[in-house]
């Protein structure tokens, strides 16, 4: 594969986590509360010093978990005090619909590296990168599949979103909510920094530039051998 975009895992299960890092695919590591309870996490700050110890040093982001401002200011923080190698989440507004921007500048200042989520707009986009002070390293997260959901190519948007972040120093756009092995194509030829994939998603880089003739027929053996496990018959009923 000659991808020029950086790959992170998006995960909270340690042993996936580990697995596509020995692969040797991806550079870095991203995780949220939604996955962080698919995978049955029940102790957050142990479960992130577990994983510290593990990555060996690779950009990984952990999410605040607050909805007020004032509590996420002191997650961050502590977050971002268990290694330098942490990107604290931050989502783009509360469950208010109230802007995190301040917050966002605040804690810039102070230096802290971050990850802002859940941007689906340019206006988000922009605000964010306003927020951000020069020279920090900061990861600017478009949710390009999640548009793409709602039937709006998301190329236009993470093409500005790419222009608005490359304009302050040290900031990256990611391009997440990946769904398919084609949206890392996609990221890496509009220059994206980075692309978020699944364990499921980083499996199917196996099948990249595979011959589809080749891939149909194994398509059809797949229905053939689902077939005879079924039992079913046409012509006798």
């Amino acid at each position: 594969m000659d991808f020029k975009i950086d790959i992170y895992s998006d995960g909270a299960v340690i042993e996936d986590m580990l697995k596509m890092k020995s692969a040797g695919i991806v550079t870095g590591f991203t995780t949220n509360p939604s996955l962080m309870k698919q995978a049955g996490i029940t102790n957050y700050v142990a479960f992130a010093k577990e994983v510290l110890e593990k990555v060996d040093g690779m950009p990984i982001s952990f999410e605040v978990f607050a909805d007020d401002f004032e509590t996420m200011e002191k997650e961050a923080i502590k977050l971002s005090s268990l290694g330098d190698n942490v990107y604290v989440k931050i989502p783009i507004m509360n469950t208010k619909g109230e802007a995190s921007t301040d917050l966002i500048r605040k804690l810039s200042e102070k230096g802290l590296k971050l990850n802002v989520t859940a941007i689906m707009t340019t206006e988000q986009v922009a605000n964010t990168v306003d927020a951000l002070s020069d020279g920090t390293k900061n990861i600017v997260s478009v949710f390009a599949g999640r548009v793409a959901d709602t039937g709006i190519d998301p190329e236009p948007l993470m093409k500005q979103s790419l222009e608005l972040c490359h304009k302050k120093n040290g900031t990256k756009l990611l391009w997440a909510s990946s769904r398919e092995v084609y949206n890392i194509v996609q990221a890496d030829s509009l220059g994206v920094d980075i692309i978020t994939v699944t364990p499921a998603l980083l499996s199917k880089l196996s099948m990249y530039h595979m011959d589809l003739s080749k891939l149909s027929l194994e398509t059809v053996k797949m229905f053939n051998r689902d077939i005879k496990s079924l039992g079913f018959t046409i012509l006798d009923d």
